[in-house]
């Protein structure tokens, strides 16, 4: 089959309703006043496919949205960015989720009510559109809750010749369990945080932590925050610090940061390239309110680069 789509983004989408100057909730019958609310785009699957999609790459969306105002104006961001959104099922049942995101500078803190996303079983999507995508990227995996599953799905995936990649995110439940070792098996590209790689592996050490992990899959990627990022691909390690500036929201930096090295391992490019990507679009992300506001197109991304390697130059010069 042609491939129609450079990629396939599989998982949630919300509205994220921000929430800046927030010290405290509110307590029963008490008014809090705070600098300003803003309403953005939200969920890691939504915000990995605009940033991807910003820098240049034909992406489509499969998720669930409500039949509402929120669910109509998650759609139009997409077409703002030309994500295709045929494969979005709406839900009769539930409202499009939202979170709401205190404090986003720092600590942040969240209400979130999960809506319609609660509706996405991937044993019930249709692999056909999917697999016109020539990579998809899966979120939503929760361990010994839908490990059977999932594993069924990204094996079925695998057999129709698409490459996968994936970010599992935070592990609500806890458990951390191993069994996610044989799902990495699948994957081209596995992504986590640091915290994560830590917690599954039950090391204290980031690189032992890769290592081990690389065992099951030949290409992982773990996110170190403020200190950049690290991948091992084919038994080769390397590491690629952040970027400094100033952040205002850290809501969806992870999931910037997996659109700019996704878009460089699709696009054929060496791990450093793809960390370098990744890092600039991490950086550009947290610069702006809104998880995919401040990710850059590729000329933009592209002249971050260069501007920081001007700085670089002349702060070496004057040494």
């Amino acid at each position: 089959m042609e491939t129609t789509f450079d990629a396939v983004v599989i998982g949630d989408a919300n509205i994220d309703l921000v929430v800046v100057g927030c010290d405290e909730v509110p307590q029963p019958g008490q008014e809090v006043f705070v600098d300003n609310m803003m309403m953005h785009v939200g969920g890691g699957a939504a915000l990995f496919a605009v940033s991807l999609a910003k820098l240049g790459l034909q992406v489509a969306f499969n998720g669930v949205l409500g039949d509402d105002g929120n669910g109509r104006f998650i759609r139009e961001r997409f077409a703002k960015y030309g994500i295709d959104t045929t494969m979005i099922k709406t839900s009769t049942v539930h409202n499009t989720g939202v979170s709401i995101a205190f404090n986003p500078d720092k600590d942040r803190s969240f209400i979130t009510y999960a809506g319609s996303n609660l509706e996405l079983q991937v044993d019930e999507l249709d692999l056909e559109p999917i697999t016109r995508g020539r990579h998809v990227h899966v979120t939503g995996y929760r361990g010994r809750r839908n490990h059977e599953t999932y594993m069924a799905f990204v094996q079925s995936l695998k057999e129709k010749g698409v490459t996968l990649s994936c970010d599992v995110g935070w592990d609500d439940s806890g458990e951390w369990d191993s069994c996610i070792f044989d799902y990495m098996r699948h994957f081209d590209v596995f992504l986590m945080n640091e915290t994560e790689a830590l917690h599954y592996t039950g090391s204290d050490d980031v690189e032992e932590s890769l290592r081990y992990m690389s065992t099951y899959c030949s290409h992982v990627v773990i996110k170190l925050g403020a200190d950049g990022a690290i991948a091992m691909k084919n038994g080769v390690v390397t590491r690629q610090s952040a970027y400094r500036v100033k952040a205002v929201d850290t809501t969806g930096a992870g999931d910037s940061f997996n659109a700019g090295y996704l878009y460089g391992y699709l696009s054929g490019m060496d791990v450093v390239t793809s960390l370098q990507y990744g890092n600039v679009c991490g950086a550009l992300s947290v610069g702006a309110y809104g998880g995919s506001t401040g990710t850059p197109n590729l000329d933009g991304l592209k002249a971050f680069i260069l501007r920081h390697e001007a700085e670089a130059a002349v702060s070496d010069a004057a040494m």
